[in-house]
């Protein structure tokens, strides 16, 4: 167990806001996840773990799985401490049992998203020295694996079986009606080097003991970063996971305990989804209900089968739900708390969800190199509105000027650092990058913001999204809120581009609502007085739709180089 360091208590004015009962010295639990899990599995072997498209695995079912699969690992492969496993999984049962597996057998997790390029995912695989890769036997998943097989990039393959992670009616119906959809690896130039994973499981192998030290030995090799450059590895401890879930778990307030059922729709390769849709319920014996992907249809199906009152979000698939005519309050009368995470949550789509359910809408914040979480809006009562809410127990933050890295005073904006245990060891074979993302032993964050004289955060957007226009600062993010309030406005994303007499200037990418027009004069006539001259774009163009992550945020490098490419500019 972990002591937060002492500090005065003057410099942390959030935790004379924070909910009754949630201590910020609490001790922080940083025992391996995978300890946490199969004593949670012991626990409650009978009570439902997972839950996906109404198959379900039981607690002990899935401590059974982890354990063979984890024994598998070790003879079949050599699996041992610092060995790097890569997974390529949608969310499925397979992934909790390949992740928990690989943790249990020493092995270190690299995350990769199935929907990445193969150029992508093969600086990824290479980079991180993963020659065994975990991944799915559908087509446009498999294809990707035997590319990087070819490669050389990955010598052997563990393949789960698809249909076996459905219900029995289902996977007889999918097997006969969707074969075209599934890789036939008896036809592979590589079977050789090819396994199904659930032979593994079949063998039942026992695993022989892995001693962790939690401080020093690396869980999780997460990617992150491919918006400004190659993606590096940040490497996270067994103590900075369990560190981050713990946290969480106690700014939840016994949220993330049983009766509460999680829905898991944003991916688990994801590190918030990983955390929050994953790790934190199952270590608490609660159950996580599984989507593949964002369907509207298919969640408000889950939420009518399941009564699920968890769901952890981002702000466009929350503005789907608000936004979505036949969506009504009944369909969403047993969600409890909604989190947002993963980008900034417009004040228009909290307001047009508030009008959906009366569920509580909290936003989050975080970065891969801290596990995610940072900050968070209460769980159980309502939070400042715009506010990213307080830091969550054990975590120490503070604000710099962007120009000198001195401190800044209550609401002055500065860059956000933070400092504490779910903070990143550091970049994998990167010193450099490792050397810079630390200023006196904090995070930087590269996001702006203050606090108020509540604690409370406040972030403004991200440093490398700053906009210098005539000398003074423009934030994209302004303009966003400002835009988003406009009716006929349903997304929008705001660049800098090189301008001859202002050095930058914004330029707005708007998507109208269905039905509704707009001009670049109407719109930056409702924006004169809600922005000042500085502020108001240059240019407003309207575009079908808005480039977005695979996570679902509105992506701001693909408007760059499109910009770019259209005005003939050198990128």
């Amino acid at each position: 167990m972990d002591t937060p360091t002492e500090t005065t208590a003057a410099s942390r004015p959030w935790i004379a806001s924070y909910p009754d009962g949630i201590k910020w010295d609490a001790q922080i639990d940083t025992r391996p996840v995978h300890e946490q899990v199969l004593a949670a599995c012991s626990k409650n072997p009978f009570g439902m773990a997972l839950d996906f498209m109404g198959g379900t695995t039981s607690f002990g079912d899935l401590a059974k799985k982890i354990t063979a699969f984890a024994g598998a690992l070790q003879r079949q492969f050599g699996v041992k401490k610092g060995t790097r496993v890569a997974l390529m999984l949608p969310n499925t049962p397979f992934y909790p049992i390949a992740y928990y597996g690989v943790l249990r057998a020493g092995g270190i997790v690299v995350n990769c998203n199935p929907l990445y390029t193969v150029r992508e995912l093969n600086h990824i695989v290479s980079n991180s020295g993963a020659d065994l890769m975990i991944t799915l036997d559908l087509l446009q998943i498999y294809e990707k694996a035997e590319k990087l097989m070819e490669a050389g990039t990955v010598q052997s393959l563990v393949v789960c079986h698809f249909p076996d992670a459905l219900p029995l009616l289902k996977k007889l119906v999918y097997s006969v009606a969707k074969r075209k959809d599934l890789a036939h690896l008896n036809r592979s130039p590589y079977r050789g080097r090819i396994t199904y994973f659930h032979h593994m499981i079949d063998r039942d192998d026992m695993p022989t003991p892995v001693v962790i030290d939690p401080h020093k030995d690396i869980a999780v090799q997460q990617y992150t970063g491919g918006t400004t450059g190659l993606p590096k590895g940040a490497l996270l401890t067994h103590a900075n996971i369990a560190a981050n879930m713990s946290q969480i778990d106690k700014w939840g307030d016994g949220l993330f305990y049983p009766p509460s059922k999680v829905i898991a729709v944003l991916p688990f390769f994801h590190i918030f989804a990983m955390t929050v849709c994953m790790n934190v319920p199952l270590c608490n014996g609660t159950p996580v209900i599984m989507l593949p992907r964002f369907e509207l249809k298919a969640l408000l199906s889950l939420f009518a089968r399941t009564k699920a009152n968890v769901l952890p979000s981002v702000p466009t698939l929350l503005s789907a739900i608000a936004r979505a005519d036949n969506v009504t309050a009944e369909q969403l009368a047993s969600l409890e708390v909604a989190i947002s995470g993963g980008a900034a949550l417009p004040d228009e789509v909290r307001n047009a969800f508030s009008k959906k359910s009366p569920a509580i809408l909290a936003e989050g914040y975080g970065l891969t190199e801290a596990s995610p979480v940072v900050c968070c809006a209460a769980l159980r009562k309502a939070s400042k509105p715009m506010s990213i809410g307080l830091p969550l127990p054990g975590t120490d933050i503070r604000f710099v000027n962007i120009d000198t890295g001195k401190p800044v005073g209550i609401g002055e904006d500065g860059e956000l650092q933070v400092r504490g245990p779910q903070v990143m060891q550091g970049y994998y074979e990167d010193e450099q990058s490792t050397k810079d993302a630390f200023m006196d032993g904090w995070l930087r964050t590269g996001d702006v913001g203050h606090m108020d004289e509540d604690g409370y955060v406040f972030l403004v957007d991200r440093i490398k999204d700053l906009i210098i226009c005539s000398g003074f600062n423009v934030y994209p993010r302004i303009i966003e809120e400002a835009l988003m309030t406009h009716p006929a406005v349903e997304e929008t994303n705001v660049i800098g581009v090189p301008d001859d007499y202002r050095g930058e200037a914004p330029i707005a990418y708007v998507k109208l609502r269905a039905g509704q027009t707009a001009t670049d004069a109407d719109l930056k006539h409702y924006l004169a007085d809600r922005l000042n001259k500085i502020e108001m774009p240059k240019e407003i163009i309207f575009k079908d739709a808005l480039p977005k992550t695979l996570i679902g945020k509105l992506s701001k490098k693909e408007l760059r180089e499109e910009y770019a490419q259209h005005k003939g500019q050198k990128k």
